[in-house]
């Protein structure tokens, strides 16, 4: 039994923009399986998180009950959801509760993932999916000290993750990627889409060079208005639900 007193994550009370379509409250919950060097929520990752920023699994279902005749969602981000103690008390409780469910996750533990979306007890009703750069660049660029073997496993890992939250109705999935110059090219683009359902929600986000895990990041500069453009239009060209959030 998890002390569900305990620091988790930080809590948004209420949200319009990290569920589609509803009223919700979200949950960022401490911990992760990678080190994407653009990543500005270094406290989660590391679960360094200074305790006053953090609420534990109690404060979050307090709040959902004060608030259960306004919200009607719960988005779970992180961090990575499923590496996070919690997540399985967390959704059971405001699937109780009759929320909807949305789940942020890196795609890296797709047995982990498999297994939520087969249970009906734990199965969220949407599922956003973050893409960073190619698969077969995953190991080199997310990991602080890869080994030569985790390469094909971490490829691998996205793609199966890729196809099983392909098998959600379309109005009830997404995949996301940040527009890092190091990290997502022309070519980067094509790789990705390669894994992706035809009909995907390809949503890109423009690069915020401020608070990165890899201090270098801060000096990187974003991609112009005109590049971001040409990147949108290419992936358009390969994913028609490609657009830029």
């Amino acid at each position: 039994m998890h002390d569900l007193n305990k620091p988790a994550g930080v809590l948004v009370k209420t949200t319009l923009v990290d569920f589609p379509g509803h009223v919700a409250a979200a949950i960022f919950l401490t911990g992760c399986n990678l080190r994407c060097p653009y990543c500005y929520n270094t406290g989660l990752v590391f679960n360094n998180e200074p305790v006053e920023n953090l609420s534990s699994v109690n404060d979050l279902f307090e709040h959902l009950e004060k608030r259960k005749n306004v919200i009607s969602a719960l988005a779970i981000s992180g961090g990575e959801p499923l590496v996070n103690p919690y997540l399985k008390d967390i959704i059971q409780k405001a699937k109780s509760m009759g929320l909807k469910i949305k789940m942020d996750t890196n795609g890296m533990l797709p047995d982990r993932l498999e297994a939520f979306i087969k249970d009906e007890n734990l199965r969220p009703d949407f599922i956003a999916m973050d893409i960073k750069t190619s698969p077969d660049r995953y190991a080199e660029e997310m990991l602080a000290k890869p080994m030569p073997s985790e390469k094909q496993v971490m490829a691998e890992a996205l793609k199966r993750s890729a196809n099983l939250i392909a098998s959600y109705p379309t109005d009830s999935r997404e995949y996301r990627t940040v527009l890092v110059p190091n990290l997502v090219t022309k070519e980067d683009i094509k790789n990705i889409a390669e894994i992706l359902p035809e009909d995907a929600s390809w949503q890109f986000a423009g690069f915020r060079n401020k608070n990165c895990l890899n201090e270098a990041y801060n000096n990187l500069p974003p991609y112009l208005d005109s590049q971001v453009n040409e990147l949108i239009e290419y992936a358009q060209s390969l994913i028609p639900g490609a657009a830029l959030r």
